[in-house]
């Protein structure tokens, strides 16, 4: 990967990007609150689970057709797969996480005049925009390669939820460390899978994780908004 392109997926993957992912634990906070995670190997299993059985199967599958939609210009295509991701989120926090991110890294984006107007037209032109539309937006407009986007989005999402178990199980830093030094594999893993994908093969079939959420929208004593 050419140096630039680097830089920009550094800055694209970043904590800091001000999207408010640090706020999401997905579903994580209600599994620590009922002791389903626990300790450090309890917090490295569910993310291995969630990342093969939902990130891997949906999310990053459309995510690269999104990426390829939007290097083609293809506006039916990047509003097909966009309406798909959101119809899927079957909880309310699930659908308000992803809709408020992507709306804050397409005003990021925006803000930054990323992309061209035909780029931008079909960015602006979908009624809802999901973080993974606003992300391969960002990553097309910002010459990021395909494969490594995907790379990123994924390690992005697997930090983030490492943290949420450093500070919520809670877990040392070294621990959190530990278990990201630990998932290299698995991350690759998913994103070959991901790759490899037919349309007819994508699924976020996870009910496990969707009742969690659900216990989370009216858990007591909460820190994260899913």
């Amino acid at each position: 990967m050419q140096a630039t392109a680097l830089l920009h997926l550094l800055q694209l993957a970043s904590p800091s990007l001000p999207i408010g992912g640090y706020s999401y634990s997905q579903g994580l906070e209600a599994a620590i609150e009922s002791g389903r995670v626990n300790t450090e190997a309890s917090a490295r299993n569910w993310i291995v689970q969630a990342l093969h059985e939902v990130m891997a199967r949906f999310e990053a599958p459309i995510f690269c057709r999104l990426v390829r939609a939007f290097e083609l210009r293809d506006a039916d295509q990047v509003a097909l797969w966009t309406e798909r991701f959101v119809a899927a989120r079957d909880t309310s926090e699930f659908r308000a996480e992803t809709i408020q991110m992507g709306y804050s890294l397409g005003k990021l984006a925006t803000d930054l005049k990323l992309g061209d107007e035909a780029l931008v037209a079909i960015l602006q032109s979908q009624p809802e925009v999901p973080l993974p539309t606003a992300l391969a937006f960002a990553a097309v407009t910002l010459q990021v390669p395909c494969e490594a986007a995907l790379l990123g989005m994924l390690f992005s999402w697997a930090e983030n939820q490492v943290l949420a178990c450093v500070k919520t199980v809670p877990l040392g830093q070294v621990a959190g460390q530990r278990i990201l030094l630990s998932l290299r594999a698995e991350l690759e893993q998913a994103a070959t899978q991901a790759h490899a994908l037919d349309d007819d093969e994508l699924s976020n079939w996870s009910p496990g994780l969707s009742l969690l959420s659900m216990q989370h929208e009216v858990q007591y004593s909460r820190i994260y908004r899913s």
